[in-house]
């Protein structure tokens, strides 16, 4: 095709970028309302539907989803939880957090939400979703006609979306934050300067639970997946590299690390999964640049010290699909809202995030002043019925009326 040919247009409403759970939760919304949508990913349906992430819901995103008839395999299948523990210095402490807050986890791995998602939005309302599209390109995003424009990964033709709105999607590294003109987003970073060997066993949880190891050592954890897999987490050094963990190593240091009287021992499976995470945070405010608005990772990023980040992109969607659809009602008070709205709730949870990291890393720090202040903190919360209440609303979420 020459430089001069136009390129095959689409027009539609909102274009979305990005197939993970807030860019198929504000597609279902905008579908079930009428209101015309392409959706663009680009990975495989296959990929994104079997891609390890995040495996715990609040209470109030699942009702939320539910409302919207987006739950029903998610309520048929998913475990609850409404209590972990703390292990410290070869004892087990239970925080029973549903009796506490009166609300739980829901236990159910981001694939499984995408999947459904997936489901709905293709599958049964015959939503246009594009898979596999390269090079994606967002265009005019300050006018009253912003585009997006992608490469067919069948033909290698160019294509471009029409639209009044871009919903972006995408993810911590994708197009459409970096679409963002300079100077016009104030991103603000922190670094807890400690990594996590995140690990995906095919091994059955040896606790109902999560459990969190707090050790000289470095953080331990172990969070049930389903009852064939389970997550652990071993804190390691920031620059640390997955392959220097041997299967040996990593069990070895999971039992050390989550060891304690009258604990059942750990099943040891095959380990599926190995990466180093580090453990950082950032913000990018507003998260509203003329008609193109961030939704979930590539708004913001919370560690996944308090499993916080799936909840914070649904909450993103919900109120962005809402908004959206209102304003096609002609209401546009949900989108001049939209940014402001958001922020609330994730600088609620980067707050929660913070103070629980503080509490699982502080043994390890090498630092005999925030060690001792973090064992402060952890004896008040586990001798104080109100500061356990307070910290039992924050870990399973605050409630929202979507």
């Amino acid at each position: 095709m020459s430089s001069t040919t136009p390129l095959p247009v689409t027009r539609t409403r909102v274009a979305i970028v990005g197939a993970g759970p807030a860019g198929l939760t504000v597609a279902n919304l905008l579908r079930t309302a009428g209101v015309d949508c392409v959706l663009l990913e680009t990975e495989s349906r296959e990929f994104i539907e079997q891609r390890p992430r995040a495996g715990f819901l609040e209470e109030w995103a699942v009702r939320a989803l539910a409302r919207r008839g987006l739950a029903d395999r998610l309520l048929e299948r998913a475990e609850t939880q409404g209590e972990f523990e703390f292990r410290f210095d070869g004892e087990r402490h239970t925080i029973r957090t549903a009796e506490l807050s009166g609300r739980r986890h829901f236990v159910y791995p981001q694939p499984l939400l995408v999947t459904d998602l997936v489901a709905s939005y293709a599958d049964r309302a015959g939503g246009d979703v594009r898979f596999g599209v390269r090079e994606v390109a967002l265009h005019d995003i300050d006018s009253a006609r912003p585009a997006v424009s992608y490469t067919d990964p069948v033909t290698g033709a160019r294509h471009r979306i029409a639209c009044d709105f871009i919903a972006g999607c995408d993810g911590a590294r994708g197009v459409t934050r970096a679409a963002v003109p300079a100077g016009r987003a104030a991103l603000t970073r922190h670094d807890d300067g400690v990594a996590w060997l995140a690990l995906l066993a095919e091994a059955p949880p040896s606790a109902d639970g999560v459990v969190f190891g707090i050790h000289e050592r470095g953080f331990g954890a172990q969070m049930a997946r389903s009852p064939q897999v389970t997550r652990y987490y071993l804190q390691v050094a920031p620059g640390a590299e997955a392959e220097d963990w041997s299967h040996t190593r990593v069990w070895d240091e999971l039992r050390h690390r989550l060891a304690a009287d009258g604990a059942p021992p750990l099943t040891e499976g095959q380990l599926i999964e190995k990466v180093v995470l580090d453990m950082h945070n950032y913000v990018v405010e507003p998260m509203t640049f003329g008609r193109l608005h961030l939704a979930g990772d590539a708004a913001h990023l919370v560690a996944p010290i308090a499993a916080k980040g799936m909840n914070l992109a649904l909450n993103d969607a919900l109120l962005l699909g809402d908004a959206l659809i209102a304003h096609y009602e002609g209401d546009d008070s949900g989108l001049a809202g939209y940014s402001e709205a958001c922020l609330r709730r994730v600088w609620q949870y980067l707050e929660f995030s913070e103070w629980l990291s503080y509490v699982l890393h502080g043994a390890s720090s090498g630092d005999r002043f925030r060690a001792g202040t973090a064992r402060a903190r952890l004896r008040r919360l586990l001798g104080s019925e109100s500061a356990a209440k307070a910290f039992a609303a924050l870990y399973l979420g605050e409630e929202a009326d979507l």
